[in-house]
């Protein structure tokens, strides 16, 4: 690997950072504007969504013209691959938190469960977590953390369930909460697919070191979108 390319791949891999901190924020503002039911935060959100499709389409630029000037090797073309991957996960990920920022606009605030709202902040904070530990994974190589990472996924799954079974039992219970149900599930389901697009990140990060392509979690009950 020469020293440009070094240089080049390290600018990449920092665009790529800064994306994901900015993604990991944008899941915890929409989370809290759904919960406050704060319809001008919620469209704030949406409109900074373009920014995270801009780094997408800049970092991609940048690698390319990498690729294109450098011509690298095997394993730092991976590299570079690697990071195009990821980063079009982020950008999913982006648009999964605009998601539960336009249901926020769409939900009346009629009807609301503070015990469910209560439950999916806590999921949030857990997808979170494993965001932050999945891009430190990435950053620092870490095969093991990568493997916890997809460990956590599962218990993102379990907790999705438990709130799904929460909204069902409450609609079930009274049927006039169904409008709201609809919006709990739909949130819900936003956030469960983000963890699946963090264990993407981490399978990516092996397929960077490895050359193969591995399912990290065999128990995923729930495809990407």
């Amino acid at each position: 690997m020469n020293n440009i390319f070094t240089t080049e791949l390290k600018k990449l891999y920092s665009v790529f950072n800064q994306m994901g901190d900015a993604v990991s924020e944008q899941i915890e503002q929409a989370t809290e504007s759904y919960i406050n039911h704060d319809k001008v935060a919620a469209q704030a959100l949406v409109q900074q969504d373009n920014s995270i499709n801009r780094n997408e389409v800049d970092l991609e630029q940048q690698a390319l013209t990498l690729m294109t000037l450098q011509q690298p090797v095997a394993d730092d073309f991976r590299n570079v691959i690697t990071i195009l991957k990821a980063s079009s996960d982020l950008e999913r990920i982006g648009d999964h938190a605009t998601g539960i920022a336009l249901e926020t606009i769409r939900v009346k605030g009629s009807q609301r469960d503070k015990e469910l709202e209560k439950q999916i902040a806590g999921l949030t904070q857990m997808i979170r977590v494993m965001l932050k530990e999945a891009l430190t994974a990435f950053q620092s190589i870490d095969m093991k953390q990568a493997q916890a990472v997809a460990n956590q996924d599962q218990d993102v799954d379990t907790k999705f369930d438990e709130i799904r079974r929460g909204i069902t039992q409450s609609i079930q219970d009274d049927p006039a909460v169904a409008e709201a149900g609809a919006s709990y599930l739909m949130v819900t389901k936003l956030l469960e697919r983000i963890g699946d697009r963090i264990v993407n990140l981490a399978e990516e990060m092996v397929y960077n070191q490895t050359g193969e392509i591995v399912e990290l979690n065999q128990g995923r009950l729930h495809p990407n979108d």
